[in-house]
């Protein structure tokens, strides 16, 4: 290896190491504010938001690869050209391409890690950090009492206190009403004073209320006036009043209900489960006609006298007779009515296959998506080092500023074709392979454009060049005209 590849392979590393780590961090940053609902006051462990995170950090270098390739190689060749190191590695005869091979050796090495981690590794963090966020979503917030306001987010009781000490833990004039069945009564309790705490396995939240009343309403069964009905109430000085909190408890979900989802598939399940899809798919609409077919009584019986020999009736001859003159007037109504029936049966059957008939094409669209997504990641790691290393080498600017501009339009309008090719390949209106690949072959010329650009040394962004080019085609134009027509018929 020679010092000019040590040299193109350290100005990448760096550059590449940093701006892979700021991605990362931005896009922890969207994830947290787009959850951060779900997570403000329902009480979370620190280890349950850290492994959050964790997973969630590891789902985006689907998303942080691709823009930290484009990001450091524009840099690092920004750096390079602004350096004029560039220029002294062509003024000692080599050539940009040869200067860049190891570089290049390094990306498609890391193009092919990439697939391997979206194929092994991202199904696992999917279906890990799919599961656990699910779960934090469905966790009821902690129990939290404000003052003069009843909270009614423990099953079968409404409390409310005027208000509390600053910690939150004495609550002050109390009202508790117990919400039971009619034959069991309705309970209300009154206190002047409560300390709250939890039990020592946190299952339980324990009221010690002091200088209270209780009363009690019970009846036979109904709602109805019974003089029978009593009415109790007990006066305290202290007692304690004891509440069931398992449901604010994070219950795990069982990871298998998750395991069929396509993002959480590698290549050999997806292929599996596109397959299953297909046949059940083709079963589905094989057995339509079947389920409505005896809905067509003409039809049957048409089908029936056609099987049957000439001699017991068949074939049926073809009479050009309205409906009026086949149907008896007697029988109309009642003709009528049976067809009636017939059609919405068959319309009902159709519909709810219709509806099995989409859900089945859009599961195996999924499939084919999440299938070939595997592939353009690494694709797309190429693809974006080849716009950005020619790119940084043609701008010539280094450090955070134009870089991270042009690194973001482009990002940008990978991103956007992707994500338009993949909604329209989901509601059908192209193929989802083609969706998948739509922006790789829509960059893919840029990327060949600007690496030759950059190996002739063209100067694109020099509208000089570009004005001498469209002057030179309109002065051949013209000549072109001049030498058609004459300058006499031009005059």
């Amino acid at each position: 290896m020679k010092k000019v590849h040590v040299l193109v392979l350290k100005a990448f590393f760096k550059p590449f190491i940093v701006t892979f780590f700021i991605v990362m961090f931005v896009l922890l940053m969207l994830f947290l504010f787009k959850y951060i609902d779900d997570l403000i006051g329902k009480g979370f462990e620190w280890y349950v938001i850290l492994e959050l995170l964790w997973y969630a950090s590891a789902a985006q270098i689907s998303m942080a690869m691709p823009l930290a390739m484009l990001l450091s190689s524009i840099m690092t060749f920004g750096n390079l050209g602004e350096s004029y190191e560039l220029v002294a590695i062509k003024a000692a005869g080599i050539s940009l391409r040869k200067a860049m091979m190891p570089l290049i050796i390094l990306v498609g090495l890391i193009s092919v890690g990439s697939f391997f981690f979206s194929d092994y590794i991202l199904p696992i963090t999917n279906l890990k950090m799919g599961s656990l966020l699910y779960d934090v979503r469905n966790k009821k917030a902690d129990f939290l009492i404000k003052d003069g306001i009843f909270n009614n987010s423990i099953p079968g009781y409404s409390i409310r206190a005027q208000n509390k000490s600053k910690d939150g833990t004495v609550l002050y004039n109390l009202i508790i009403y117990q919400h039971g069945n009619i034959s069991t009564g309705t309970n209300v309790l009154l206190a002047k004073e409560g300390v709250m705490y939890n039990s020592r396995d946190n299952n339980y939240m324990i009221l010690k209320l002091k200088d209270g009343v209780r009363y009690e309403e019970s009846t036979a069964g109904d709602r109805s006036y019974n003089p029978r009905q009593q009415f109790t109430r007990y006066y305290f000085e202290q007692t304690e009043q004891k509440f069931d909190m398992s449901t604010f408890q994070m219950k795990r979900t069982d990871e298998d209900l998750f395991k069929s989802h396509s993002m959480m598939l590698n290549l050999k399940q997806l292929r599996y489960y596109t397959d299953s899809t297909t046949k059940m798919l083709d079963s589905i609409r094989g057995t339509i006609f079947r389920e409505i077919k005896s809905n067509y009584k003409i039809f049957n019986s048409y089908q029936a006298a056609q099987n049957k020999p000439v001699e017991a009736g068949g074939p049926l001859k073809t009479y050009n007779k309205s409906f009026e003159e086949i149907i008896p007037d007697d029988k109309r109504i009642v003709a009528v009515n049976n067809s009636l029936t017939d059609i919405r049966y068959i319309k009902e059957v159709l519909e709810m296959k219709s509806k099995s008939d989409k859900d089945f094409d859009l599961s195996i669209v999924r499939y084919i998506l999440e299938y070939h997504k595997k592939f353009t990641l690494a694709v797309s790691c190429l693809l974006l080092f080849s716009i950005g290393a020619p790119l940084g080498a043609i701008i010539r600017k280094g450090g955070l500023g134009l870089p991270v501009v042009m690194a973001i339009i482009f990002f940008l309008i990978y991103h956007i074709i992707s994500t338009v090719a993949e909604k329209s390949a989901k509601e059908g209106n192209i193929d989802p392979i083609l969706g998948t690949w739509t922006a790789i072959i829509v960059l893919t010329p840029l990327g060949i454009f600007l690496t030759y650009k950059a190996a002739t040394d063209s100067s694109i962004f020099d509208v000089e060049s570009y004005k001498t080019a469209v002057s030179k085609f309109f002065g051949r134009m013209l000549d072109l005209i001049r030498k058609r027509f004459g300058k006499k018929q031009l005059s």
